[in-house]
């Protein structure tokens, strides 16, 4: 529409003062209506502001008259709001008529009443002080003038301890006693502006109660009396105290015991004190202090509160509630027999006593000496106690053989009325006596001396007897009642050479033994001393012990080993080699001895002649041996040859006698015939074993033994190395042939001592032991390992050196150890060529270092120079 101008008064400028109510008229105008308009206008609308604000709005006030209020959302406020409000006022008629006119609205300052800010501002601000706290501000009053401008405190009423700063600041004035000041205070906090206008608020000061008090003790009494032996529960007193903080509550208090108290313990939440323990007065510490002193203590919390000590003493009386006692209750004494009367024997009031410490409660008397035997003793009086003999006992005497032990009762009487119940309810008024058990044993005496039940005993004792074994037993006995007990030992005799003692008595039961082996061919008979002693008397008897001769010897024959070589060809009934056996046996005939090969005779081929009753005997071949039809395989032969000492026992004797061997051992190695055989003596090693017996006690034997062996060792060694520097010197060194053997010998020693030979192998055979081809020469027999790739060689070199002689004064020559060698898987049998071509070349000598690779690996044929 058109616009027009409706609204008189607008534009215009008005003023409203802040914090304005809502419904507070600011500007009053009209609006004009058109001649035209048939229903008038409608209501005048603020379309807009500026700020934009919805403070104000617009009634109507009469017929065409506005007015703009206060709508109170938002309270204008100057300090913070702003100054001034353009407000835009739209109207509009029924004819489209418009009008828009701006109501500028200026908001004016007011003085305002100071306000309260933080809790005061919305609640009744209550503080709480402990009473005791010192002077100090205690809360802080938060105010404010919109205006700004300074504030005064001020607080009503006037006579209470506090005071409020210019600050706001309330303070305390002095310390605060719940117990004297009031419990809580009520304040009345002003707050001016410069203007007088002013806000109040009441604020409440609360003093809370602390602990700050002692508690008081209310019972006066301070010593206490009781008997002792109170039963536990017993109330000895009832303790009560007071609080000052809880004057107007029953108070809270907490009582206990500070000292170490083992008889008595409080209630903690009563007082009540009463027994929790054994009261004994006579036992220690109440025996010499009878006074107890006992701290109690009183606190108003059960930790770290306030507390007050008081010391009570309790005295504890003595009662008669002890009988009599002995220590030991039970005697036992000894008394020799034939002890005259009067003798004294027993103090009993040394060893009894009444504990109770008042001395009208310890008297006791010694009355009713009965029992077994009670007739020989007597108590001198009731009160000194002492048991006395009244007749001499005799132990050998028939009335009294037996009664060793006398068993005799006194009673302890309490002289004094007694009152056990507490500590010993088993007692009665008519049973107030202890019981003594006293135990007499007489002493025997010894009188008599052991007799042995014979003078001199013998015994026959084999000398094989094991050691350890009981040969005989001696007896004594002792007229004494009761029999003594006797002790056996040796005395004399019972030894030899070797050995200290040879024989051993049983101290109790006197049983002899013995403890080496027996040797009849050493000694024939022992004479031994023994002793019987009862600790105090002795007797001694002669023990002869006969040693009986046993065959416990074994033959022994020198020497008990052998080893040498035979030829196939031996003929049979030949003595081997000349070979006897000699065998002695200490404690048999030489007739008793009997020769048999219980191992190694296979075919039987050897055996022994004569066979028995000699003590010397000849190894000889029985039968032929037959390698070539196969019967024979073995080439060496180990016998075992059995020598016994039965020959002259019958056959039912032999069953029943003890018979010994020993025994002989024998290596024979069986050498194949020659092509040619040349006659050699033959040779045997015969090693003979001794044995070196010393002492344990020589010690020093094995050391020198062990130092002199180690001494020669260096020696020798030493010279070995001297010979080999002369030899290195001496020696030139050995030339080299072509077909030079795998191991090579150069022996440096001089012309007269070195031949060299020319040997020829013509033949060659299997080696029955280890299978091998060797060769042979059919004259000298020497032989030598044959090699599987070389043909037969007719004319080699053997070096030999001379050996020492025999025993027969023969001199033998020694060919070196074949080298190992591949056997041949043919056998040459010689021939007339090889024959004919094998012919010595003698006189032919050469100085050492010449020609020293031999092609010599043969055997030897001499006799072997170990064991086997």
């Amino acid at each position: 529409g058109r616009r027009s101008q409706l609204l008189k008064g607008l534009p215009a400028t008005t003023t409203v003062e802040e914090n304005a109510a809502a419904g507070v008229s600011v500007y009053t105008f009209n609006v004009t209506v058109s001649p035209l308009s048939s229903e008038g206008v409608a209501i005048p609308t603020i379309v807009n502001s500026n700020p934009l604000t919805k403070a104000f709005d617009i009634e109507p006030k009469g017929d065409l008259e506005y007015r703009v209020v206060t709508t109170g959302n938002p309270v204008l406020d100057y300090e913070t709001m702003p100054k001034s409000f353009d407000l835009q006022i739209f109207v509009e008629d029924t004819t489209g008529r418009t009008d828009l006119n701006i109501l500028t609205v200026q908001v004016t300052d007011k003085n305002e009443r100071p306000v309260f800010r933080g809790n005061m501002a919305i609640q009744t601000v209550a503080i709480y002080v402990l009473e005791g706290t010192p002077p100090e501000c205690i809360y802080q009053v938060d105010a404010a003038d919109p205006e700004n401008a300074e504030l005064n405190y001020s607080l009503l009423p006037a006579p209470v301890p506090f005071l409020v700063l210019e600050s706001g600041a309330i303070f305390s004035t002095k310390e605060l006693d719940y117990e004297k000041d009031p419990h809580c205070y009520f304040l009345n906090i002003t707050v001016t502006d410069p203007d007088g206008l002013s806000s109040s608020k009441t604020v409440t000061i609360n003093i809370i109660n602390i602990n700050d008090e002692r508690p008081y003790f209310t019972t006066k009494q301070r010593v206490y009396r009781i008997p002792e032996e109170q039963s536990p529960g017993t109330v000895v007193a009832n303790i009560t105290a007071k609080d000052p903080d809880d004057e107007d509550s029953s108070s809270r208090l907490f009582y206990s015991i500070q000292s170490s108290d083992q008889y008595f313990s409080i209630n903690p939440s009563t007082g009540v004190l009463h027994v929790t323990g054994r009261i004994d007065r006579d036992a220690f510490p109440l025996r010499l202090h009878p006074n107890i002193s006992v701290i109690v203590r009183v606190e108003d919390s059960p930790s770290g509160g306030h507390a007050r000590e008081m010391e009570i003493t309790i005295i504890i009386d003595d009662i008669n509630d002890n009988p009599p006692g002995c220590n030991p209750s039970t005697f036992r004494k000894e008394a020799n027999e034939n002890m005259t009367a009067g003798t004294f024997l027993l103090g009993l009031r040394n060893y009894c006593k009444d504990i109770d410490v008042d001395p009208s409660n310890n008297r006791f008397n010694f009355t009713g000496l009965s029992g077994f035997g009670s007739n020989n003793f007597a108590l001198e009086s009731t009160v000194s106690g002492r048991l006395v003999m009244t007749e001499n006992i005799d132990l050998e005497n028939p009335a009294n053989l037996g009664v060793e032990v006398y068993s005799l009762t006194v009673r302890v009487q309490d002289i004094a009325c007694p009152n056990y119940s507490s500590k010993y309810p088993f007692y009665t008024s008519f049973d107030i006596s202890y019981i003594i058990y006293i135990y007499i044993r007489i002493k025997p005496v010894n009188e008599f001396f052991p007799v042995f039940s014979n003078l001199s005993y013998e015994f026959n004792v084999p000398e094989i007897t094991k050691v350890g074994s009981s040969i005989g037993r001696v007896n004594a006995r002792d007229k004494d009642w009761p029999s003594s007990v006797i002790t056996y030992s040796i005395v004399a005799g019972g030894g030899s050479r070797d050995y200290t003692n040879i024989f051993w008595i049983s101290p109790t039961k006197g049983d002899v033994r013995i403890l080496a082996r027996l040797d009849y061919e050493t000694t024939q008979k022992h004479i031994l001393t023994v002793q019987a002693s009862d600790q105090e008397k002795t007797a001694t008897a002669s023990v002869t012990v006969n040693v009986l001769e046993v065959n416990d010897e074994e033959p022994v024959c020198s020497p008990n080993f052998y080893s040498f070589q035979i030829p196939v060809s031996l003929a049979v009934g030949t003595n081997i080699n000349g070979f006897r056996i000699e065998c002695q046996d200490r404690d048999s005939d030489p007739r008793s001895f009997r020769y048999f090969i219980n191992e190694g005779n296979v075919n039987n081929h050897f055996t022994f002649s004569p066979s028995a009753g000699s003590n010397t005997s000849r190894l000889i071949l029985a039968s032929r041996f037959d390698y070539e039809s196969g019967l024979d395989t073995n080439w060496i032969y180990r016998l075992r040859v059995y020598i016994t000492d039965d020959n002259l026992l019958s056959a039912r004797d032999k069953a029943t006698y003890l018979i010994k061997t020993g025994t002989v051992t024998l290596s024979i190695r069986v050498i194949p015939n020659p092509t040619t055989v040349i006659a050699t003596t033959p040779g045997f090693t015969v090693v003979t074993k001794r044995e070196n017996l010393y002492s344990e006690s020589a010690w020093y034997v094995p050391f020198v033994i062990t130092l002199g062996s180690l001494l020669l060792l260096g020696l020798l060694g030493y010279l070995g190395f001297l010979l080999a520097t002369w030899v290195r010197t001496r020696c030139p060194p050995a030339g080299k042939a072509d077909s030079a053997p795998l191991i090579h010998f150069t022996f440096c020693l001089s012309s007269q001592t070195m031949t060299k030979l020319n040997t020829a192998f013509d033949g060659e055979a299997r080696d029955p032991v280890t299978g091998k081809m060797y060769e042979f020469n059919t004259r000298s027999g020497a032989r030598r390992w044959k090699k599987s790739n070389e043909p037969l060689q007719l004319e080699p070199a053997v070096q030999v050196t001379p050996s020492a002689t025999d025993d027969s004064g023969q001199g033998t020559d020694r060919v070196e150890a074949p080298s190992q060698k591949k056997p041949s898987e043919k056998r040459k049998e010689p021939t007339a060529e090889t024959k004919a071509a094998a012919k010595p070349l003698a006189g032919q000598s050469e100085t050492s270092g010449q020609d020293g690779q031999s092609e010599d690996r043969g055997l030897s044929s001499s006799a072997p120079q170990g064991r086997y």
